[in-house]
């Protein structure tokens, strides 16, 4: 349903306000004012005539004019505009000059009446045109009823076909409206979307931000109790030793270049730490020569025969793999030279497996009864640190031990290691 106030473009309304509300007023003037000019001498029919003009006036002033409100109402104008079409038939009938009168017909009828019913309408005011403009024609002949049906079809065909082109065109404004909203819509919804994916990526930098802190921080704290804190406990062991052997100048020259030989290796490994290297015994050689080093070195400073042997084809791993193996055996060692009291030996078994590289390190120390998860957190940092390490590279790590039957850590991890999970 389409009023006269939807029939076009805004601003459609104010501009053709006048068309309605003065136009045909005045030219119900004009065309009442011709009827008494040529019906001056006709007093009864000029008083018909003028009676006529009046009763238009009326029609529109009491329908139209003051009932802006009924202008939305399709059946309330579809009788106005019928009521008025009337009053046209019957003055173009007396008086042919009224046929000046249609174009408020049309224009009323084209604005106020919705489409489809406003071509009855159109047809209408075309009636009224065409039987104003066949005003000559003789009506009783057959010729002059053709020629006034040819009149009306030369009036009522183009008019119903501007007013299905006016139909289309508004139809295509609408569309276009309807598109120009939606993009509208759409573009509010993308900078919306935009917005959302900004706050979210600043959200996401910032969680990863935090993430990689946390990361480092865990990595700093794994890497200081491998190297410095390891050390640091050698130097303070071997420092003690030296004053318990004060009396033997040659076992106190032992102690302290032991001690002086571990404060310089947890200075190379501090720097290295901070630059995310390797550690200085994979820098030179692979892993089973590393552990070698490794264990060789401990065994001379704690006098405990340390016994490295290597299983299957050694092979390259990667280095987050040996590293993590190379700490676990580290590690290891420090627990035994710190718990294990009594040990006497300490055996590192490296195997090279077709899907998985293991190392075990046992000792024949005192050993414990407790559950492996409360040696965890009774034992500090350095079994969480070995775990870490080990499940970071889809690894796994198992503690065995028993009072008196000493302690058995075995770390394996998988040949082709996958990138560490954050």
């Amino acid at each position: 349903m389409q009023s006269w106030q939807m029939a076009g473009p805004a601003g459609w309304e104010q501009r053709f306000r006048p068309m309605v509300t003065v136009v045909p007023y005045v030219l119900l003037a004009v065309m009442a004012a011709l009827t008494i000019a040529f019906k001056h001498d006709q007093p009864g029919s000029l008083a018909i005539d003028l009676a006529l003009c009046a009763a238009a006036a009326v029609w529109s002033l009491a329908l139209f004019t003051l009932r802006p409100a009924w202008r939305d109402r399709i059946g309330v104008m579809g009788v106005f505009l019928a009521g008025l079409i009337l009053f046209g038939l019957v003055m173009v009938v007396r008086n042919p000059w009224f046929g000046f009168y249609t174009p408020v017909l049309y224009f009323y009828a084209y604005r106020i009446i919705g489409w489809p019913r406003e071509l009855y309408f159109i047809a209408g005011a075309a009636v009224v045109a065409g039987t104003a403009q066949s005003a000559g024609l003789d009506p009783g002949s057959w010729i002059g009823r053709f020629e006034y049906l040819g009149i009306l079809v030369v009036n009522i065909a183009p008019m119903c076909l501007v007013a299905w082109m006016g139909e289309i065109g508004t139809r295509y404004y609408a569309s276009r409206e309807a598109a120009l909203r939606e993009a509208r819509e759409a573009n509010a919804r993308l900078a919306a979307a935009v917005a959302e994916n900004a706050a979210l990526q600043e959200r996401l930098v910032e969680q990863a931000r935090a993430a990689g802190v946390l990361d480092e921080r865990a990595r700093m704290a794994r890497e200081i109790h491998d190297t410095l804190a390891q050390s640091l406990t050698g130097i303070v062991t071997q420092l003690q030793a030296a004053e318990h052997a004060a009396d033997d100048p040659a076992a106190w020259r032992r102690h302290h270049a032991a001690a002086t030989s571990l404060a310089r290796e947890s200075l190379t490994e501090a720097r290295r730490s901070v630059n995310e290297l390797r550690p200085e015994p994979l820098e030179t050689g692979r892993l089973a020569d590393a552990i070698t080093e490794v264990a060789a070195k401990w065994s001379a400073r704690h006098s405990i025969p340390a016994q490295v042997t290597v299983t299957g084809e050694p092979r390259t791993m990667r280095p987050e793999a040996e590293v993590a193996l190379l700490r676990v055996a580290q590690e290891a060692l420090a627990n035994v030279a710190k718990h294990a009291g009594t040990a006497t030996r300490v055996g590192l078994t490296l195997s090279y497996m077709d899907r998985q590289v293991a190392l075990d390190v046992r000792d024949d120390g005192r050993g414990f009864d407790y559950p492996t998860t409360q040696v965890e957190r009774a034992g500090g940092f350095g079994l969480v640190a070995m775990r870490q390490r080990i499940e970071a590279l889809s690894g796994t790590l198992q503690i065995e031990s028993e009072v008196g039957g000493g302690t058995g850590i075995s770390a394996c991890l998988p040949a082709e290691a996958p990138e560490v999970r954050s």
